[in-house]
């Protein structure tokens, strides 16, 4: 048998959330067995030209990837538009003779990026293709056939250049999944907490973890379940725990400022049913993460988390420095006390707890806040069981951000050596969190009260802090 024929693709990613790209593409090449090659190295910019056997592979890839605005079956791309309609004129026919037929409708869309154009420029631009042997009808709304054709300004829209630095033409194949963020958004979610997970990252999470039928997945800090709906979505069976009884009860204060008392039918399986999802739901259990209720031998494919940072919501793990006094009588009902549980023995833990109950190639999927100017790649959590497979920063404001890590299972767990996984580098976070919110409140008290001083003036040093606040 011969050799694989390599086609040429355009991936085309929304702008957003740039450094999570990689990692989403690379975790989905994987659990979809896809070959991929780079025709030029991944860059910052949102085109990325490369290599797969066919279309029926990129079609595979944009129905998992929300990262994605689409794919391109490339014809042609040069930093000059005279040499892009040179390699159209002289294109195997071959590519295109499938897709101009006379009973195929199309229609030529083109697109700028950092740029506007007028609509008599864009009317010019489709004219300039009317060489291309096209024979069906034009059907601007729902045509068999798009035909994409690209100008690249760059990633400055306030400084757009006078050319394009590329062109880029060819056939549209498949949209990715970016309406998931509006199917899972939280402005029509039933049941939502002060830090429910957006559904982009949601998902992004559920994607690197390789969530896939079949899969048993836990979120061991639960919350109000934002994490289990795309695992849920891509057929993994979901289960979560967490410390907080009041919220896994729905009995905490609502979020939304419009609502003034829960509704009685608001739950984690509420969510999930909202989405048709209940026959992937299992349950979800009050319990600390700190003492793990799994018996021995209890398997997960995937464990995707976002613990709590210290800041909107408490790090707890169960504990008291006295000796409780609890009757029999009590013991229904009682709640026990709570100490705190700080980031080191938290990850510490999450670790460990992964390296004892994922699968071999297993994943672990967490999010770690960092103060921005201390982070250092060496005080990432660490476990000789686990490799660090991806490492993408959200960054939060000019000061905090926190990074997506994902872990995979490569040994199995060696008591000899789990004692000395991970070292302490973690709980200065929120020491310097707090400390970095109060030095800004001086200093804004200082301005405002008419100080003249040397006092930093960032003219962003307000809207950071209230950035930091709302979103940690």
């Amino acid at each position: 048998m011969g050799s694989k024929v390599w086609k040429k693709y355009v991936l085309w990613f929304a702008h957003d959330l740039v450094d999570f790209r990689m990692a989403e593409i690379s975790s989905l090449l994987s659990l979809l067995s896809l070959d991929m090659k780079w025709l030029q190295e991944p860059a910052d910019h949102p085109f990325w030209i490369v290599q797969m056997h066919s279309d029926e592979c990129v079609m595979k890839l944009a129905a998992r990837s929300i990262s994605l605005r689409g794919v391109v079956d490339l014809w042609g791309y040069s930093d000059n538009i005279e040499d892009l309609h040179q390699q159209l004129k002289t294109l195997d026919p071959a590519c295109y003779q499938p897709y101009f037929q006379p009973h195929l409708s199309f229609k030529v869309e083109v697109e700028t990026f950092s740029n506007h154009l007028s609509m008599d420029e864009l009317i010019q631009k489709i004219e300039s293709f009317d060489y291309l042997p096209v024979v069906g009808p034009v059907n601007l709304k729902s045509p068999d056939v798009k035909l994409w054709f690209m100008e690249y300004y760059g990633l400055e829209p306030n400084n757009i250049p006078e050319k394009p630095y590329f062109y880029y033409f060819g056939r549209w194949i498949i949209d990715g999944q970016r309406h998931l963020m509006k199917k899972f958004s939280l402005k029509t979610r039933k049941f939502i907490g002060n830090t429910s997970m957006d559904a982009q990252i949601s998902v992004l999470m559920a994607n690197q973890a390789k969530a896939k039928s079949g899969d048993l997945i836990l979120d061991p800090f639960v919350g109000t379940g934002s994490l289990l709906v795309p695992a849920a979505h891509f057929g993994a069976y979901v289960i979560g725990t967490d410390i907080d009884f009041l919220t896994l009860h729905a009995q905490t204060r609502p979020s939304r400022i419009t609502q003034k008392v829960r509704a009685p039918d608001e739950s984690v399986r509420a969510n999930l049913c909202q989405y048709g999802l209940e026959n992937r739901y299992i349950d979800v259990i009050v319990a600390d993460s700190s003492l793990p209720l799994w018996v021995h031998g209890f398997e997960l494919d995937a464990i995707i988390t976002d613990p709590p940072y210290g800041i909107r919501e408490p790090t707890e793990r169960v504990g008291s420095h006295k000796i409780p006094q609890i009757t029999e009588e009590q013991a229904a009902k009682h709640i026990p006390s709570k100490i705190d549980y700080g980031h080191d023995h938290l990850y510490q833990d999450l670790l460990h707890f992964a390296a004892r109950h994922l699968v071999l190639g297993g994943r672990l999927v967490t999010f770690v806040p960092f103060f921005r100017e201390l982070y250092c790649e060496e005080n990432l959590p660490k476990h000789p069981c686990l490799k660090l497979v991806a490492n993408s920063e959200q960054v939060l404001s000019a000061y905090v951000s926190r990074r997506l890590l994902t872990y995979e299972k490569v040994s199995a767990v060696n008591t000899e050596i789990v004692e000395r996984a991970l070292e302490p580098s973690l709980d200065i976070f929120r020491v310097k969190y707090f400390n970095h919110c109060e030095e800004s409140r001086q200093v804004r008290r200082k301005k405002n009260s008419g100080f003249r001083g040397h006092v930093n003036s960032d003219s962003n040093e307000k809207s950071s802090v209230a950035s930091e606040t709302s979103t940690i």
